[in-house]
């Protein structure tokens, strides 16, 4: 359990915040390119950090996201005349450009210099693997992007967008919570449901429980959660936690997946989650997919339209607690799913989001599965108080290089040092061949 301090240091992300202010030194993505088409001029509203902001697109095909308040008497940017250049507000015509410096006053007599002296306030924006990205810190010089292979691989992209109504630290504590999967997910399913060759998920249903190991990195935290595979091998589950609400998660093969999660927060209670890929490496042959088994991926990840103007309006699940997640019981009696949840994305979401809107931690009982999730709220709270006592840099934020991970499952010999035999393999921007690929899986390949 937390104390009520520091479960408030985790949480809280407003400005002036421990973890608000720790959370600006890094860049965040807070949109997808999709949202700004190239040929509209319409803008969107961003709630990002507690701050309510306003995103355009210019004539260049740069973003800008400025202050929704117009710095005048406060009207909307989101009302404003997107010109191409920079903003207008239509209430007195004063007009900002893409830094917030005041490039007309019209309503203010010619001879007058009072533009001068009023800015409004903006952030930098850069576009990468689909994403729009911020920088809310200050700084003289921008560090650069996190070097995420998931993002700045050639064949990256956003495969999943979508606003979970819950603090950012409880849904990103789903995935890095990784003996869930085995029952949350997979617990209808029997030993023999997922059988086939080089499929790692038949180990996890035999195999429930797993012995975890936690290390604390330069970029985060990564966990090891071993299974025995038969044949003297050990099956690894490897996945991580980067600064400051990035996931590794772990289905697939370790050489081959390409694929991080970003756990945005809008606010205190709502975040927004990106899910950025690139293709898995290898021939299709080294990813099976058992016919027997419906794993429900797709299932449950309806969106409701956009409602752009409404700061909570993007990326909405059309399943929310509203409708009880959609929840049906009789697919527990058809053996479909272990929840009466229609997919597997959905199950996450909901148990994260009935949480409630802020969990408080001063009431869990932790147990020794959790210990990814507690070294991983270590690490965060003491950076965030580093930061705030002592003036000392966030983790990672000017090193884009200690970003460079992969993870995913490895069978390895029985006794090793998992951390030492995977590291060849949790290298992003490493293309394995399909052969050695196939090394990872062990006896579970022919």
């Amino acid at each position: 359990m937390l104390s009520q301090e520091d479960n408030d240091i985790l949480c809280q992300v407003g400005p002036g915040t421990p973890m608000g202010e720790f959370m600006r030194h890094y860049w965040i993505p807070f949109a997808a390119s999709t949202e700004l088409p190239l040929d509209k001029t319409a803008p969107i509203r961003v709630r990002l950090l507690g701050e309510n902001l306003v995103a355009y697109r210019l004539n260049g095909g740069e973003v800008g996201l400025i202050q929704d308040a117009c710095p005048h008497r406060g009207a909307s940017f989101f009302l404003g005349r997107n010109e191409g250049d920079g903003m207008r507000c239509i209430y007195h015509g004063w007009k900002f450009d893409r830094e917030g410096t005041c490039v007309d006053m019209p309503s203010e007599p010619p001879e007058s210099n009072f533009k001068n002296k009023v800015h409004a306030r903006a952030y930098p924006c850069q576009e990468r693997g689909g994403l729009i990205w911020t920088f809310m810190g200050e700084t003289d010089i921008l560090p650069p992007l996190p070097d995420i292979e998931a993002n700045a691989a050639p064949d990256a992209e956003v495969t999943q967008q979508m606003m979970r109504k819950c603090n950012y630290m409880q849904a990103l504590e789903g995935d890095i919570d990784t003996l869930h999967f085995a029952f949350l997910h997979t617990g209808h399913l029997e030993p023999g449901d997922a059988a086939l060759d080089g499929n790692m998920l038949d180990i996890q249903i035999h195999n429930r429980r797993a012995e975890l190991d936690v290390r604390e990195t330069e970029f985060g935290t990564l966990y090891g959660a071993s299974r025995p595979a038969g044949y003297d091998m050990d099956y690894w589950r490897i996945a991580g936690f980067m600064f400051p609400f990035y996931t590794l998660i772990p289905p697939g093969k370790l050489a081959a997946n390409r694929w991080t999660r970003a756990w945005v927060p809008i606010d205190d209670e709502n975040t927004m989650f990106f899910h950025m890929m690139a293709p898995p490496l290898g021939d299709a042959d080294v990813h099976p997919e058992s016919a027997n088994v419906d794993m429900r991926f797709d299932k449950g990840q309806e969106l409701l339209p956009d409602e752009p103007w409404n700061f909570h309006g993007r990326a909405r699940s059309a399943n929310g607690p509203e409708i009880g997640w959609g929840i049906d019981r009789s697919l527990i009696d058809q053996r479909i799913s272990y929840t009466g949840l229609p997919g597997v994305h959905l199950e996450d979401q909901a148990v994260t989001e009935s949480m409630g809107p802020i969990m408080d931690r001063t009431q869990e009982r932790l147990g020794t599965s959790d210990k990814m999730i507690i070294q991983t709220r270590r690490r965060l709270i003491k950076s965030a108080k580093a930061l705030r006592d002592k003036g000392i840099s966030p983790p990672g934020c000017n090193r884009p290089e200690i970003y460079r991970q992969r993870s995913g499952g490895i069978l390895l010999p029985e006794g090793v040092d998992w951390f030492e035999a995977s590291a060849p393999f949790r290298k992003a921007f490493v293309d394995h061949s399909t052969e050695t690929i196939k090394t990872t899986l062990g006896s579970t390949v022919s």
